[in-house]
């Protein structure tokens, strides 16, 4: 097939035989002419939704250069901004929170929820949490800072499966479970066999995956064996849907939540397969987990019903009741804040409050994150920290099960390593875990890596904890993975050979769509 560049060369070397040369449009053929309008498309969208230079030159690049095949990347992978006329997500959001509002009278299912959050609403212990905090109001006033909770970290699926199996098994009215990737092994079977056995006894149990996630478990029809059990509801999250006008194989929901009966909960980084748990995998996946208990739980059930009823189009009514917004007791002392972020809304939440977090540090600010492929604001608020003299310190994987991932972060090694920031590489096994800490003020922990994906593609859960103790507790974890790696010293980095930092630089050029 030609290319516009190939018609017109070849236009200009024919030479002129009298009258007889050709007229120009015998020499376009049929598949120039749908290139060239394929390429207009993608421009089009590029130019209409603004976004970064960089990205959108690098998919004009590939649409042009790649015929048939770089438009169709563009439209799978390309367009992370939903279409004004296809924001179905967003609009289902306040849907589902007009719906709730309107269920907020004292005699109605949601006066609870209105209660809480009147009375249990807080500021920070801190100066600098309370400063912090209230820059997130306007941009989170759904989900308000709460006090009374307790959250407890669970490292590795050792930890966590066994309580999360525990409180499956001792539901009773409903179970809540969402995962980016759920596994068709032997931990994908204890889970689901798990859910299975209370929904046959009479629990309420809604599972959501990811079908890109868990693609393995999807073609290996693992969901299927569970289809026919009542009271087991399975949904699996897409963006692939031709009747809700979505295109998108690159929106993904990379949330991972647990609810109990509407009062214990759990949210992290661990996802439901082999991978994290040492009885199937030797060196299993190094996460963090975190069981939860308080009013928090509740704003965590709310952002699942939300999802759920995006998916599946249940009747809010059934799912805004009552029996799912039980009085939760204080479970600890604990002011926490659920940060919901995704592409279907103006703000990219978790990439404000990732550089909100930066700007603010006063002494310290430590990173732990698997995937370390960040915007230029988030490189620059980094730089600037440790040019004030904050203790900036990154832990990422020695090894990373990306690799293209990996070697774009270390392209970034340099400037950071310049401006004073320590950079960690922890060896094997591969680490995934996820935390941000903020002096001893502040606990950034959950779902959201430190990449384009996690900050500006995905759906993301992450809590804020204002809370010192629990502050240090995430810091004793990072100092472990900092013990179980090396730190990158600046001179014997720019000392690594010339292919390997051409590699780097290769793939930092894809940044924009990683």
């Amino acid at each position: 097939m030609h290319t516009l560049p190939h018609i017109l060369l070849l236009s200009a070397a024919v030479p002129a035989a009298g009258n007889a040369q050709p007229p120009l449009w015998e020499w376009v053929s049929l598949g120039s002419l749908m290139h060239v309008a394929a390429f207009a498309l993608v421009a089009g969208h590029c130019l209409r939704h603004r976004r970064e230079p960089a990205s959108a030159l690098l998919w004009l690049n590939v649409a042009w250069f790649i015929p048939v095949a770089g438009p169709l990347l563009y439209l799978l992978f390309g367009i992370y901004r939903l279409p004004e006329k296809a924001k179905l997500k967003h609009r289902a959001d306040q849907q589902f929170a007009e719906e709730r509002r309107q269920r907020e009278e004292p005699s109605l299912s949601m006066a609870y929820w209105r209660a809480v959050h009147e009375s249990r609403s807080c500021e920070p212990p801190s100066e600098e949490g309370r400063l912090f905090n209230r820059s997130l109001d306007g941009m989170l006033e759904e989900y308000p800072l709460l006090a009374g909770n307790r959250v407890l970290p669970l490292v590795d699926g050792d930890e966590a499966y066994p309580p999360m199996l525990e409180a499956i098994r001792s539901a009773r009215h409903h179970i809540h479970l969402q995962s980016f990737i759920f596994g068709n092994d032997a931990v994908g079977r204890e889970f689901m066999e798990a859910l299975a056995e209370r929904a046959r006894a009479g629990v309420t149990v809604r599972l959501l995956y990811d079908r890109f996630g868990s693609t393995h478990a999807v073609w290996g029809r693992f969901f299927r064996r569970y289809r026919n059990i009542p009271n087991l509801k399975i949904a699996g999250w897409r963006q692939v849907n031709l009747l809700k006008a979505q295109f998108q194989l690159n929106l993904r929901n990379h949330r991972k939540v647990l609810i109990v009966d509407g009062v214990r909960a759990f949210t992290g980084g661990i996802n439901l397969h082999d991978g994290h748990h040492s009885a199937h995998t030797p060196e299993a996946i190094r996460d963090y987990h975190f069981e939860v208990g308080g009013p928090v739980v509740q704003e965590l059930q709310f952002s699942f019903l939300r999802d759920w009823s995006y998916m599946t189009d249940e009747e809010p009514g059934v799912l805004l009741q009552a029996a799912h917004f039980p009085a939760v007791p204080a479970a600890g002392t604990m002011p926490v804040r659920v940060i919901n972020s995704g592409p279907s809304v103006e703000q990219e939440a978790i990439n404000e409050v990732f550089f909100l977090a930066i700007i603010s540090a006063r002494r310290e600010l430590w990173i732990t994150t698997p995937y370390f492929v960040p915007g230029p604001d988030i490189m620059q608020a980094l730089r600037a920290a440790a040019r004030r003299g904050v203790d900036v310190r990154l832990t990422v994987p020695l090894a990373n099960n990306h690799a293209y991932a990996g070697l774009a972060g270390q392209a970034l090694y340099d400037d950071l390593l310049a401006c004073g920031v320590r950079i960690f590489e922890r060896a094997p096994p591969f680490m995934h875990a996820k935390a941000m800490i903020m002096d001893d003020t502040l606990a950034l922990v959950g779902t959201a890596n430190l990449d384009i994906r996690s900050l500006r593609l995905n759906y993301e859960t992450n809590l804020a904890v204002y809370d010192a103790a629990f502050v240090a507790e995430i810091r004793q974890l990072a100092l472990q993975e900092m013990a179980c790696g090396r730190e990158i010293n600046l001179a014997a980095w720019r000392a690594r050979p010339l292919r390997r930092k051409l590699l780097e630089n290769l793939c930092s050029l894809f940044t924009p769509i990683l």
